[in-house]
């Protein structure tokens, strides 16, 4: 008897083994860009090849006005983009369709910003609520969403006003950079570049968000909050200063953000910091940012599980002017990166073990890249 059991356990450990073999997936990459603030081809879906970081073309999406951030619901059938962004008017939220199958989008409709120049899109765990962030009128704009993505409502728009004053061409007045919700879905956080603070709201999808200003963190004076990411063991958070050019750590616990420490993104001091993008691999072992300006580089951090410290790596040339956004492809073997005045993406390939990154020489041009998100799709 036993020996039949151990067999039947074989046979079954087998079968999984072969069936995992024998799935098939694509990886796509959706990338948005800026159109000169005309209507041009605003996002390009590319399929990548996992084995070699080679990127494919699969279309183009025109009719399309500045489609400067996107994000994918969390099911991954739905994109949300920034559209008609850094005009006079007020922007706009675009909802499409992704065929998983062939990666290309289907436009399902649109409903505009109450403010002007929204600059982060994101979703709720659920799927169910789009947020928005602006920049140009400090609006948080929140949106229902229909069984089949499309933009239902806008349930909510929270204004912001008055900035800091330390840097006076830039934090004049509030401006929100984009927001993220909690790893419990509870809380969302969003940097404000204008007034130096990481504000915090409570969410609720029926009667909407609610300030939470005993939970909103302020950072140092300058530092200019851009983008912020959770570490995936939900107990500490990162933000990358877009005007110190560096990354604040935080502690996070029952709401609170806890300082750390700060670290410097850049490789060497600077007259005018431009850092962009952050970003933490998905077993949270090392973390990401991108440096605009002069540098133009990736800068490669270690982290410390336990105590959420960081350990500066490396510095990776981008190979480009101007790297706003980057991207982990889902397997986890490589990093591209956008750079948007020199007009190109960037395949570096990267190493698990150490985190670093090398050039793979695959290199695709595309007009002023602004945002990169990928993912992977199973083919039945």
């Amino acid at each position: 008897m036993g020996n039949r059991i151990s067999l039947m356990i074989f046979l079954l450990a087998l079968a999984l083994i072969q069936g995992c073999q024998g799935e098939k997936y694509r990886t796509f990459l959706f990338v948005g860009c800026y159109t000169d603030g005309v209507k041009g081809e605003g996002i390009t879906v590319f399929e990548m090849d996992e084995a070699s970081g080679e990127l494919t073309e699969v279309e183009k999406e025109g009719d399309l006005i500045n489609s400067t951030f996107l994000t994918l619901s969390p099911n991954g059938k739905y994109l949300y983009a920034c559209t008609d962004t850094k005009l006079e008017t007020n922007g706009s939220v675009t909802a499409f369709s992704i065929d998983t199958l062939s990666g290309k989008i289907t436009p399902l409709n649109k409903l505009s910003t109450s403010g002007r120049n929204p600059v982060h899109v994101v979703t709720d765990p659920s799927g169910k609520m789009v947020v928005a962030s602006g920049y140009g009128d400090a609006v948080l704009d929140v949106f229902h969403t229909n069984g089949d993505g499309s933009l239902n409502f806008r349930l909510q728009g929270i204004h912001y006003w008055g900035g800091s004053q330390v840097i006076p061409d830039r934090q004049e007045e509030a401006h929100l950079h984009s927001a993220t919700f909690s790893p419990d879905g509870g809380l969302i956080f969003v940097p404000d570049l204008g007034a130096d603070r990481i504000r915090a709201l409570t969410v609720d999808s029926v009667s909407g968000f609610k300030w939470a200003d005993t939970l909103t963190a302020h950072t140092v004076s300058g530092s200019g909050p851009r983008h912020f990411v959770f570490h995936p063991n939900g107990d500490f958070a990162y933000c990358i200063e877009e005007l110190s050019g560096t990354v604040s750590a935080w502690k996070y616990q029952k709401g609170h953000l806890l300082p750390l420490g700060r670290y410097p993104s850049y490789q060497t001091r600077q007259e005018v910091y431009g850092s962009a993008d952050i970003h933490i691999s998905a077993e949270g072992k090392f973390l990401y940012t991108s440096n605009r300006q002069e540098e133009n580089s990736i800068a490669v951090f270690a982290v410390n599980p336990a105590s959420g410290a960081l350990t500066l790596q490396n510095h990776q040339s981008t190979l480009g002017k101007i790297p706003r956004s980057f991207v982990l492809d889902p397997s986890g073997q490589f990093l591209i990166v956008g750079n948007q005045m020199s007009d190109n993406l960037v395949v570096f390939r990267r190493y698990p073990q150490t985190g670093l990154l090398t050039p793979t020489g695959i290199e695709v041009s595309i007009h002023a890249p602004a945002s990169l998100k990928m993912r992977r799709y199973r083919v039945p």
